[in-house]
């Protein structure tokens, strides 16, 4: 699955409004003013070992702090994640200072061998007959003003 068909949404939200700001999810940069939060939205499927993970060389604290990050059901379970099903990955950043940085998103599947940077567990080939691929990396230029 292609980067642009994975990403779901990219939106940005100022403090204190409810509702995101809709993001083209092909365009890779973000521009945010100081304070405002943010999310990237991706579909992964642990069943078929696809995964997303922040990855190094992580933004620049000074100008943007990741917050987290959230798993929700793409099914109709009412947000549960099921088992054997797909899910939305959200990850949440916050712009702390004027500047600019870089997010970058690794995309691991059944096929690729991943190194976060961090020592998260990523998905590596097990049964013969697969090669190992180089992960799918997603970079998002972020200025923050």
């Amino acid at each position: 699955m292609g980067a642009a068909a994975a990403l779901l949404l990219l939106s940005a939200c100022g403090s204190g409004g409810d509702e995101p700001t809709s993001h083209p999810t092909d365009d890779r940069t973000i521009t945010a003013s100081v304070g405002e939060r943010f999310t990237l939205t991706v579909d992964e499927n642990a069943s078929t070992r696809s995964h997303w993970y922040l990855a190094d060389p992580k933004p620049d604290g000074s100008v943007v702090r990741a917050e987290g990050q959230e798993s929700e059901s793409a099914s109709d379970s009412g947000g549960d994640v099921v088992a054997g099903g797909g899910s939305r990955l959200t990850f949440t950043f916050e712009a702390t200072g004027e500047g600019s940085t870089e997010i970058v998103l690794l995309h691991c599947t059944f096929a690729s061998t991943c190194d976060t940077g961090d020592g998260s567990p990523a998905p590596a080939p097990t049964t013969g007959g697969v090669e190992p691929t180089e992960p799918e990396r997603i970079t998002y230029k972020v200025t923050v003003g």
